[in-house]
């Protein structure tokens, strides 16, 4: 098996220093989109992506942190060699891919989504990754901080990113905190639902490898998703999130994005909230966690929250084991350190993760800088979740 964990880093980040370049280019009121400056800057990023010796891969300490009855994960006992994602063409550039604007409605609404689909025919039915953007963020914003595409390229995945309307909300956010937005079968879980239906059937996706990840808002959608449609999601990613029915309006979210509950019931089940039915989380999708430590917009404890909702569903589970723990520390090449926290089953698959950013704030890991909310020291967030969506049995097999 390839030993992940020590894989060698390169002596420099490329992706770091082309960033640089950019800013330091735009600050100065250069055009680098166009004309001149473009060529020069292609010529630069080309030189770097020559020079670079090796994937960005985080490293690990040797040290391991482990809670309660887990094993120690050894170096080269990783089961996915999947850690090496290098893009097969320029960030700036247009991917070969195609990337295509659509609309849905039915009885909620109606929302405009892009599709991407990789170059080339598969052999068998593709995966689909669902991206959530967050506050102020466009379908093409988050595509391009993410980077999702170039994944979906060298892995042959298809890409949807549904958006949400200015009219269902002024800053463009998911309606995670409403009582009527947290139920299946209403308001926007039913609309992005049926959004990912209509995609899998126009293009013949695998119903059996479908994954829905988001980043603040998005990322509370993701996690609403995953418990209201549990049968439509083999796998759910949140990063900088919140967990579910952590809300019922927007005081209530205000004060959950604080890491403060205002006496609200949390998890716990309550007849009636706002004239509808709440909940508590009981899906035992599997779950991949990202939230910086320095995240003063969405307070790291939400990330804990969902980790806690998703051991608590898991252990309620019929015929589930105790869920083994281990922790990790590493550094990136860009010197983020960060800690990797996986829950796995009696068998070693992973059924939640959960990664600790040290020192970063609200933005997505390892992300793009054409993208809004990005932090591009990572580790790669969208990396690591297209590792952890793909090692997951297939929805209905587990």
């Amino acid at each position: 098996m390839t030993n992940s964990f020590n894989a060698r880093a390169p002596s420099f980040d490329a992706d770091a220093i082309n960033e640089t370049i950019q800013r330091a280019l735009a600050s100065a009121g250069l055009d680098t989109t166009s004309g001149p400056m473009h060529d020069v800057t292609e010529i630069i990023r080309r030189a770097l992506a020559a020079g670079r010796l090796a994937a960005a891969t985080p490293r690990f300490d040797s040290e391991a942190v482990i809670d309660v009855a887990a094993r120690v994960v050894p170096a080269g006992e990783e089961t996915d060699a999947a850690w090496n994602f290098e893009p097969s063409i320029g960030d700036g550039q247009q991917r070969p891919g195609s990337f295509e604007a659509h609309e849905f409605r039915n009885e909620a609404g109606s929302r405009a989504y892009k599709v991407y689909v990789p170059t080339g025919k598969s052999d068998a039915p593709r995966a689909m990754i669902v991206m959530l953007h967050g506050c102020t963020q466009s379908a093409d914003d988050f595509a391009a901080g993410t980077r999702m595409n170039r994944l979906a390229d060298e892995h042959g995945f298809m890409v949807v990113y549904p958006e949400q309307a200015p009219q269902a909300n002024a800053s463009k956010c998911w309606s995670w905190f409403k009582p009527q937005d947290q139920l299946r079968g209403a308001g926007e879980p039913s609309l992005i639902a049926g959004i990912v239906r209509e995609v899998a059937r126009s293009h013949g996706a695998d119903p059996s490898r479908i994954y829905v990840a988001g980043l603040s808002a998005g990322a509370a959608m993701a996690v609403v998703l995953g418990e209201t449609y549990p049968e439509l999601f083999a796998g759910v990613g949140a990063h900088s999130g919140l967990p579910y029915g952590s809300a019922h309006d927007i005081p209530s979210a205000l004060a959950a994005m604080k890491g403060r509950r205002s006496g609200l019931p949390g998890l716990q089940d309550v007849p009636v909230v706002a004239g509808i039915p709440r909940r508590r989380a009981v899906q035992a999708v599997p779950t991949i966690v990202f939230h910086g430590d320095r995240d003063h917009t969405v307070r790291p404890t939400n990330a804990a929250h969902i980790v806690e909702q998703a051991r608590d569903a898991h252990g309620a589970r019929e015929g589930d084991d105790e869920l083994r723990v281990s922790t990790q520390s590493g550094i990136t090449p860009a010197g983020r350190r960060f800690s990797r926290t996986v829950h796995a089953d009696t068998e070693g698959r992973a059924r939640i993760e959960s990664w600790t950013l040290h020192g970063a704030g609200h933005a997505w890991s390892g992300g793009h800088a054409s993208g809004t909310y990005t932090d591009g020291t990572g580790p790669d967030a969208s990396a690591e979740m297209v590792r952890f969506f793909m090692a997951l049995p297939r929805a209905g097999t587990a």
